[in-house]
């Protein structure tokens, strides 16, 4: 054993480990080159992600030599996201490297908003808005997961950003992501979570609370006393339905035949293009009426990465317009259904009419 580590510890063994780590090292090297150029210049989206996929998972670490410096996972994200982008003629988002050498980008016409994308332990990288620190999406490239954080959508667009952007400006912002959610589907088969920018009329948004005090709808029909637009109770009282321009149609219910009789928003148009996103941008009432109650309205996060409810859920992919049509609050009134009737303000107990206002106000 002496003579073995004799050998081991003299100079040819040290020059032998440098040498060899050298070739390590150059070995390595070209294939971090071939991965860059492939990343750079290919057309084939298979083999971006490819790529953007071993460029996060490569280990340039060698016990004898530092690597020059490279790019961290992140970057490989942006760049990749830059790339297909760029691929589908998408200029809207452009992607550049800042003073601490990241790869961050701009999204018009929010052009004093950075975005960067934060790697997570089991490789989620979240497309996160660095002064609000919202994570507006999250993909895992291996895994081929993408989806919206309905959270954090509400929270930087319909919260934040829409005190500083007119609603057009921040549609505008929105369909280049969608757009980018879209291409992973379409071009690479990623399972994707549009979340509540889904325009599908059957995506029934399920609240996250179990419960729904009635006296949360009664608040949105006190709101409509004001406006044309028309507030219906749904068949067998399980919710209510308000009808917009345009033919839209904004229900909040549940399943009476369905034993959870989970609360959900659901929005109808004709063409599929207006989703819940954007019933909120686009109507201040029921925006406002959302906001302040939003505790007991919140809509439940579906995660497909990061599991932060109890109940997993079944991931589709899908796609939605990147240019919805823009709803306008009308001049006239909605019209009229003969089936469904007009809400009333319940009778057992809950608090209805000017209290309920003033509950909103609390």
């Amino acid at each position: 054993m002496q003579m073995t580590n004799k050998i081991e510890n003299s100079p040819a063994a040290r020059i032998t480990a440098l040498a060899d780590s050298f070739k390590d090292v150059l070995k390595r090297g070209q294939h971090y080159v071939d991965l860059l150029d492939q990343l750079a210049s290919t057309d084939q989206a298979e083999e971006l992600l490819s790529a953007a996929g071993k460029l996060t998972e490569q280990d340039l670490h060698n016990a004898f030599i530092d690597f020059p410096q490279h790019y961290q996972a992140a970057d490989y994200c942006m760049l990749f996201m830059g790339r297909l982008l760029e691929m589908h003629n998408v200029s809207s988002v452009t992607v550049d490297e800042n003073h601490q050498h990241e790869f961050v980008a701009t999204v018009d016409p929010l052009t004093d908003a950075r975005f960067k994308f934060v790697v997570g332990a089991n490789g989620e990288a979240a497309f996160t808005e660095q002064h609000q620190e919202q994570p507006l999406f999250y993909m895992n490239l291996n895994q081929r997961l993408f989806q919206f954080n309905n959270r954090a959508l509400v929270n930087y667009f319909i919260v934040y950003a829409l005190k500083k952007h007119s609603d057009l400006e921040l549609r505008d912002a929105i369909k280049p992501l969608i757009e980018f959610a879209n291409e992973l589907a379409d071009d690479l088969g990623f399972t994707i979570n549009l979340g509540i920018l889904n325009t599908a009329n059957d995506q029934r948004f399920k609240l996250q609370q179990p419960d729904l005090q009635l006296t949360v709808i009664d608040r949105l029909f006190v709101k409509t006393g004001t406006t044309d637009y028309m507030l219906m109770n749904l068949p067998h009282n399980s919710g209510a339905e308000l009808l917009l321009d345009q033919g839209i149609k904004f229900d909040l219910s549940f399943d009476p035949d369905d034993y959870s009789q989970e609360w959900a928003f659901a929005v109808k148009d004709p063409g599929e293009q207006v989703s819940f996103f954007d019933i909120l941008l686009h109507y201040n009432m029921v925006r406002q009426w959302y906001l302040a109650n939003r505790d007991a309205l919140a809509v439940r996060s579906e995660q497909l990465i990061i599991a932060e409810d109890d109940e997993p859920t079944t991931p589709m992919v899908t796609t939605v317009p990147t240019e919805p049509t823009v709803p306008t609050e009308p001049t006239t009134p909605a019209s009229q259904e003969t089936v469904p009737t007009p809400v009333e303000p319940t009778d057992e107990g809950d608090t209805t009419g000017e209290q309920a206002e003033r509950d909103e106000d609390d």
